[in-house]
């Protein structure tokens, strides 16, 4: 099995998880395999909302054997509660999280990764549009905003 397969087979398994994360103010730092086990690397805003995180990756598979969950627990994170929907690049952190692009990236594999629905991918885009010029010129190693889910 490749990477991408097991990229895909380990993330559906703990795509409750990722819901999870993707509904709390967590920063989603990486998602990927490593050591033939998913890598989760995120940022959260308390050690309760850490906890809650971990209680969902136990009712998913309570030895989480091919799982590495790498949270950290940063206290300056909070939820956004203005009324604006525009994000600027302060408030972004706060309810998005970033992606480093990898090599054969494309904005909509990354909104199916992230939203579960490739055509999302102009919602990176405008996110992003002070660093992108046309959305299908990706290069590696580029971090981009990812909004949260709505």
């Amino acid at each position: 099995m490749d990477t991408n397969q097991q990229f895909e087979q380990l993330k559906n398994k703990y795509q409750s998880v990722l819901n999870f994360i993707s509904q709390q103010p967590v920063q989603l730092q990486n998602l990927n395999v490593q050591d033939d086990k998913l890598l989760i690397r995120a940022v959260a805003p308390s050690e309760e909302v850490k906890n809650r995180i971990w209680d969902q990756i136990k009712l998913v598979d309570p030895t989480y054997g091919d799982l590495l969950a790498d949270i950290r627990v940063d206290g300056t994170l909070v939820p956004h509660t203005g009324q604006s929907q525009v994000q600027t690049s302060q408030d972004f952190s706060k309810t998005g999280h970033t992606y480093t692009v990898k090599p054969g990236d494309s904005l909509s594999k990354i909104a199916r990764e992230v939203y579960g629905n490739a055509n999302d991918y102009m919602r990176i885009f405008e996110a992003n549009k002070d660093n992108l010029s046309d959305p299908d010129k990706l290069q590696p190693g580029e971090v981009l905003n990812i909004p949260a889910a709505q």
